[in-house]
């Protein structure tokens, strides 16, 4: 099968990256709360004949609330300053930092045809790792999505040549600091299944790892190209490049 007009988009990795970045920015927005080490009440005169004064004291000038007061007598403690007990911090985090990434519609539908073009480019394929048949790219048939069990799912890649491929996704166990902080195993990116509808193979290829199961209309640019690195091992199914055509998505 001919494969759509998208996917004869030239190589851009500069805007395959600033696609990636740009869905990855999209995070939740952290910071100090607003009034956090200024709730004391820690004003201090300095005038000659204020009550509570700190005139003739021979103390600096940092913000100092009152502890216990004694007459005239006060017992001050510094606070609100960033170098006190308690105080506010420097420069904190803001709430209101934008970390979004901007990025144009065609610019971004441009890097997703730019990644399509990629996927079926066995040169850059192998490039980035994967274990790519002699056969690829190819297309499979509807029966395909029709499969429900991980294990038929392991014996079709089988017959497409795609054992070692699978080998190389096998989870590894990591030493060094990342055994501690939740990271103890690392698995690569493998094939990625693009299907024209949700189906049973949506949770029969779920469990085998490294592997993807992305409807045609879900597609983007960090899917084809993880990392912001082209060249992704994707298999197509015939219905879901009919899909692609007929509506023209992404151009």
């Amino acid at each position: 099968m001919k494969f759509p007009a998208q996917f004869e988009e030239p190589l851009r990795k500069d805007l395959i990256i600033r696609a990636v970045l740009a869905l990855r920015s999209k995070r939740q927005p952290y910071g100090a709360m607003t009034r956090a080490g200024i709730e004391a009440s820690a004003k201090l005169s300095r005038r000659r004949r204020a009550y509570r004064g700190a005139y003739n004291k021979g103390i600096s000038r940092i913000p100092r609330k009152t502890m216990t007061a004694r007459g005239s007598s006060m017992n001050w403690v510094g606070a609100l300053a960033p170098h006190a007990r308690g105080g506010i911090r420097a420069h904190p985090p803001k709430a209101a930092k934008q970390w979004e990434q901007k990025i144009n519609d065609k610019e971004r539908k441009k890097a997703i045809r730019s990644a399509l073009g990629a996927t079926i480019n066995k040169d850059l394929v192998q490039e980035r790792g994967h274990k790519a048949p002699d056969k690829y790219p190819f297309v499979l048939e509807e029966t395909f999505e029709k499969l429900a069990k991980s294990k038929e799912v392991m014996k079709k890649f089988q017959e497409l040549g795609l054992k070692e491929e699978l080998a190389r996704c096998t989870p590894r166990i990591q030493s060094g600091k990342t055994r501690m902080r939740g990271r103890k195993t690392k698995t690569a990116r493998g094939p990625l299944l693009v299907v024209s509808q949700a189906c049973p193979l949506s949770k029969a290829a779920r469990t085998i790892p490294g592997v993807d199961v992305r409807t045609v209309t879900r597609l983007n640019a960090e899917v084809l190209a993880p990392g912001t690195h082209p060249g992704r091992l994707t298999i197509y199914t015939k219905p879901a490049l009919e899909i692609m055509e007929k509506k023209g998505l992404f151009l």
